[in-house]
Order: C-alpha cells, then structure tokens, then sequence
C-alpha cells in the first residue's frame, strides 16, 4: 500500500485515537487537580531529610568587587598601574566597554583588609559589621558564570537560564515544596528604595514561568498598600467581598467541570490567599512593636520602610511566619568608574543590616533551618575601566571568578571554599558553578534537583536545566 493510500484510508482512526489520548489526559489531569490544594506542594517532596526550611537572599544586583571586599590579593596591590599580563587574561573574553582600551592597568584594592575571627577570614574595612558574623559565614571564592552582561546574568541567577521566561528559584520551590502558612504566600520580594538605580529589575525574575501561576512571587512595597489590589475597592465590605468569592468559586467550579483547566483551580486560590492577606500582611508589615534593641541592631535605616535595612527586618519576620523564599534586591554595584565612592555608599546601606539579620535570627534559632545567601550575577575585573588614579578606578563585568557567602542550613560556618589567582581573574582551585550552587541550595532543602521537574512543550525543566552537581564540601552533612 503506497504511503498516500495509507493515510488517506487510515488517517480519522489515527486521529481519532490521538483525539481519545488527549481527552483521557484532560479527565486524569481533572480528576486528579480537583483535591490538590495548589499551595501545597508536590508530595515526592522533599526526597530525603532536609536541612533548612526556607530561604533568605540577598541579592547584590550589579555585581559586587570581589578584591575591594572578601578576596584579598597582595600581589594585585604591589602591581597597581601595571599592565595586566597576557598570561593571566589569556585571550578571554572582554566586554565591548573595555575591549578596545589600549591598556588594562592593574587596579590594586584602596581598601585595607584585616583578618577576622576564629576562622581567620579576609575582610575589607568596607563590612565591619559582616566582619564581626565572619564565623557564621560560608565564603564561596571560586564562583564563576558565563553570562557578561547584567540581564542574562541576573536572570541565569535567578532562573538557570541566561534567557527570560523560565521559573525562577522561589517558584521552583513554591512549585515542589509548596507553602508552610496558608495566610502568606510561599515566594515573597523586597526591593531596596535606597539603592543606586543602575541596572533595572524586572518582574520576570520572580516570574512562575511556565509554572502555575499560583507560584508566582509576590512583591511586598512600603507605603500604605504593600500588596498591590489587595485591599477592597471603596464601598465594598470584608463580608461583600467573601460573598463574592463564595460565588465566584461556585462559577469556577463548573468552568473547571467542564474544561478540566488546572489554572481555575488556581485562580480559586489566588483569590482566597489575598482575602487571607488582607489580615497576615498589615500584620507582618507593621514593626511598631519590635524592640528598640533590635532596630538599632538594623541600624537607623531600619526604622524607614522599603530601605534595605528595613527589609531585612521585614525578611526575618517573614522567615519567623515560615514563607518559604524571601527574595530582597539591592541594586548599586555596578560600579564602572567612581568604585571607592560608590562601593563605600552602597556597603554603608548594606553592612549593618546583613550582619544584623544573622545576629537576630541566631538569637531566635531561625538560623539553623534557614539558608541566607548573599552575592550578585558576577565579579568585577582586576584591572581598572577607564582613568586609574591613586584614589579612584573603574572595573568592568567579569563572569570567571567572584565571591558569594552562605550562612545557616547545614553550610560550614567559618568557611572558606575555592581559590582564585593571585589576580582574582581566574579560579584555580575548587570552581563552583552557577548550576552547582543551586543544586546545593536544594539539596539542603531535601531536593534532589534532577528531580525537581515540570514537563512543558513536550521537555522535563528544572531551576538546573542538564547540569549542576552539589558541592558537599560547603556542607556539615550531606
């Protein structure tokens, strides 16, 4: 029988059968959302005994200087103003900003580092603050990314993934791990309003991606409304609005009978998280009962709304009420010209308030099962951008090698991991990946991240994508 034949005699039965195949698949998906409560996670999770239970980063958008702050390198010092050997760039990749300098002079810290505490850990004088907590710390010198540019930078951080549109982390866990209070959403973001706007931040960096929706994170503002269209619209009472979900529920019940579509299930959930929050978020917002103690611990800015400061203050709140990612962004660190100024403006929002974080939730416990992470999307260079002067340089992007520190659930306290050449351009001892580090931060959740999949456009994605091995040295227990 010729292949025209075959298909013009037999081409309605094979799309009938497709057509059956694809109905049975609604009903199982219907049948079996219909119970789910979408915040509550998936039930093979976690896979083996975890760690930590949630989740503080605090993302230092625009990319810290890893010489000016942790990684001390005398002999960068003593060559400030000398070319940078060909032997150490070895032909690596340039970003068009300095690419066509006609020298790359050796730019050595200004700033003096001491060692500090029982470790004996490098620090700037820039962190006296994080300086004091550098035994409860976890130093990761041997970072390293692909990406050279900000937004694919940032977005391989959050997402695993240099190009927009995949889940990011909070969601991957909100996904997989599911939401430990009914009346706070899983995935919550702060943004610093005293940070430097140099680079922006998009809502796609929090997105749920091809997720549900319901995973999705949820940005907390200062001022009078920190969720936005939480509130009720004038007019509209507190037992009106549970009318109308009551009914509006009913409605998609039926649309769901019908159409078998996961996402009004999540829609119906949507709407009674917020009718919830209207209560759980003014509450968690509001700081007027903390103790003077514990805001002069934050520093002044801590009593300002929406600074870093205050956010870090409402991240351990958060952390107390158990939401399971706590996302803050600060931006500022972009610092291609001008780095002693702006690196000192930036690190004086920043100090205190991060040591203050580990402090106080060290004092309450929360440090134990909570895994905070500090870092940006990639280093900076050792060799200055532009004019360098005895007191000002610039440094360009650099992805082969910076610093990132962790602290809590189950990483090293006192610890310092990797090692960089004697010009922090190259890793050459122990590199961690981007795909690597997330994989940790899952393990110590009690994920195993090759199985922490979702199937979509006929692919299983994960947060790390085909790679990513966990760095059990970084670890008490593995």
């Amino acid at each position: 029988m010729r292949r025209r034949e075959f298909f013009t005699r037999f081409g309605l039965g094979i799309g009938g059968m497709a057509l059956s195949h694809l109905l049975n698949s609604t009903a199982e998906a219907a049948s079996s959302t219909r119970s789910v409560n979408p915040y509550q996670g998936l039930p093979e999770f976690p896979n083996f005994a975890a760690r930590a239970r949630r989740v503080i980063y605090l993302f230092m958008s625009g990319g810290p200087s890893q010489m000016d702050l942790f990684d001390y390198k005398p002999l960068l010092n003593k060559m400030n103003g000398q070319e940078m050997p060909a032997s150490v760039r070895m032909g690596q990749r340039l970003t068009t900003m300095s690419a066509f300098q006609s020298s790359l002079p050796l730019a050595g810290s200004i700033f003096k580092f001491q060692q500090h505490g029982q470790c004996g850990a490098w620090v700037s004088e820039l962190l006296p603050h994080t300086a004091k907590v550098v035994d409860d710390l976890c130093l990761i010198k041997s970072m390293h990314t692909e990406a050279i540019n900000h937004d694919p930078a940032i977005t391989f951080f959050q997402t695993g993934s240099q190009q927009a549109g995949r889940p990011s982390m909070g969601a991957w866990l909100s996904y997989g791990l599911g939401s430990a209070n009914e009346n706070l959403p899983a995935f919550v973001v702060l943004i610093s309003k005293n940070a430097t706007s140099d680079q922006p931040l998009y809502a796609r960096l929090w997105s749920h991606g091809f997720l549900p929706s319901v995973h999705q994170g949820v940005q907390f503002r200062a001022g009078k409304d920190p969720v936005l269209y939480l509130n009720n619209p004038a007019g509209v009472t507190g037992a009106g609005r549970r009318n109308m979900l009551d009914r509006l529920a009913e409605l998609h019940h039926l649309q769901f009978e019908d159409l078998g579509d996961p996402e009004i299930n999540t829609r119906v959930a949507q709407y009674e998280m917020a009718y919830r929050m209207q209560t759980s978020v003014p509450e968690v917002m509001d700081i007027a009962h903390e103790p003077e103690d514990v805001l002069d611990l934050y520093g002044a800015d801590a009593r300002k709304p929406g600074t870093f400061a205050a956010n870090c203050l409402l991240a351990r709140r958060l952390a107390e009420r158990d939401v399971r990612f706590i996302q803050l962004y600060h931006q500022g660190w972009d610092h291609h010209g001008g780095l002693p100024k702006g690196i000192r403006n930036e690190t004086g929002k920043t100090d205190q308030a991060c040591a203050a974080l580990m402090i106080d939730l060290k004092r309450r416990g929360l440090l134990d099962d909570t895994i905070v992470i500090w870092g940006g999307e990639f280093g900076r260079t050792s060799y200055s951008q532009g004019k360098l002067t005895a007191d000002d340089y610039g440094r360009d992007h650099h992805p082969r090698c910076f610093t990132m520190w962790v602290a809590g659930g189950g990483f090293k306290p006192g610890f310092s991991y990797g090692e960089t050449d004697d010009f922090s351009y190259n890793v050459v001892n122990d590199p961690v990946h981007v795909h690597d580090f997330q994989a940790t931060i899952l393990h110590q959740l009690g994920i195993d991240h090759e199985k922490l999949t979702f199937k979509y456009q006929g692919r299983r994605y994960r947060l790390t994508d085909v790679h990513g091995n966990v760095v059990k040295a970084l670890l008490t227990w593995s």
